[in-house]
């Protein structure tokens, strides 16, 4: 018999020992599937801007397990019933939540899966897992897909004020060396109650849920929307775009056999098999930044030159503007680049482009806030504010932008 001790503690460096709950959790952590999220950077392309950022998935799923460890005992503190089967479903639930995201995951889903959100393939990883465990992440599942009665678990999982978002901002902050993302997620959690089965924020807590808030906004446009970031993230997703679009013309590209697979075939959700799902979880950063410096050697102009920015971090100039950027601007930097390099009018895309990026750090019409008044009555926190700024947060923000090769603006 394996007498393997399964009641392990990671040293986490935001939270200190983080504990694992059960053996079940631990089987679930040692899983290949789950594993795989140790080869998988959180913040992508983000290091090319802030260096210190390589943490991976890996930490913040066990990160996300952690605190919502607190937060169950902080509702059962204030006489929230959940059962032991329901604790041990939120923990599942919020292990697994990211588990579908594949290496650099957004450039990811526009180029080589087709249109497949990471949300989705999650749900098809814990239907996997939930056969190989024999029904044990049943309830998970449920609370995963916003099926159970209780609507206060989904929220726990996935809401404007989750464990995930939590967990994140505290963590990429911390790894980017960007201070104004660090919120208090202590303070938070200890404010968290159930009322009529939502879950809210006790009034005192309002000024923690404001700083949260503001400390999201912050993090979109400095670190996860800074320019950098973004002109690197879109090279990548034109750099998988042309191995696809190369490949179905039947020109091989070295690479691994699993990147190979999403390569040759067209996956849609609907194509998602079990066969599917097994090369997906073969996939990591690795075989993606290994098959670009392969690739940089192309003899394929436009591959080989986009490959190369982004292992030399000599990206494209991206040019933010306020309004939609004209037309005969982009026309323009395109005949230029066409001139210099000899291209079609069609490779001319992959370096001359245009784009806009949006955030709103609170969306009111989507699952709000909401805050517990000493009289019992609920509010959504921008009502129960007093700060005018929350109203501004949520206005959805967008910022546009063009991006073409810096040699094309001296010439």
């Amino acid at each position: 018999m394996n007498s393997t001790n399964k009641l392990k503690i990671f040293n986490d460096p935001i939270y200190g020992f983080i504990t694992i709950p059960n053996t079940l959790i631990y089987d679930l952590i040692q899983h290949p599937y789950f594993q795989r999220l140790r080869r998988i950077s959180q913040m992508g392309m983000t290091y090319l801007v802030y260096p210190g950022a390589h943490h991976t998935r890996f930490h913040h799923a066990i990160g996300c397990m952690h605190i919502m460890q607190k937060a169950v005992q902080t509702l059962r503190f204030k006489g929230v019933s959940i059962s032991d089967e329901e604790e041990n479903a939120l923990y599942i639930a919020i292990l697994l939540h990211d588990i579908g995201h594949g290496p650099y995951s957004h450039a990811m889903e526009k180029s080589i899966v087709e249109e497949v959100h990471h949300e989705e393939l999650s749900l098809l990883f814990m239907q996997q897992l939930n056969t190989e465990f024999n029904g044990q992440l049943d309830l998970a599942i449920q609370v995963f897909k916003g099926e159970y009665h209780r609507k206060f678990m989904l929220q726990l999982i996935s809401s404007q004020l989750d464990m995930d978002r939590m967990d994140y901002l505290r963590r990429d902050s911390f790894y980017s060396g960007v201070a104004e993302g660090n919120i208090n997620s202590e303070r938070l959690i200890q404010m968290m109650n159930v009322q009529d089965d939502y879950l809210v924020i006790d009034e005192k807590g309002i000024y923690s849920v404001e700083m949260f808030l503001v400390a999201r906004r912050l993090m979109y446009w400095q670190v996860y929307l800074h320019k950098t970031g973004v002109v690197a993230e879109l090279t990548l997703t034109k750099i998988l775009k042309r191995a696809k679009e190369l490949t179905q013309k039947g020109i091989n590209l070295s690479c691994s056999s699993s990147l190979q697979f999403f390569l040759q075939n067209k996956i849609s959700l609907a194509d998602f098999d079990f066969k599917s799902l097994e090369k997906f979880a073969l996939l990591d950063d690795y075989d993606v930044m290994g098959a670009i410096k392969e690739w940089q050697f192309s003899t394929d102009f436009v591959l080989s030159a986009l490959c190369k920015m982004i292992l030399n971090r000599d990206l494209l100039k991206i040019q933010m503007v306020d309004e939609k950027p004209n037309k005969e601007r982009l026309v323009e930097l395109k005949k230029k680049f066409i001139a210099l390099h000899n291209v079609s009018d069609a490779e001319a895309d992959y370096f001359v482009f245009k784009g806009k990026i949006k955030n709103q750090a609170y969306n009111k019409a989507s699952e709000p806030i909401r805050i517990l008044k000493k009289d019992k009555k609920v509010e959504d926190v921008v009502d129960a504010s007093d700060q005018l700024n929350l109203k501004a947060l949520s206005k959805p923000v967008t910022k546009y932008f063009i991006c073409f090769p810096k040699v094309v603006k001296e010439a």
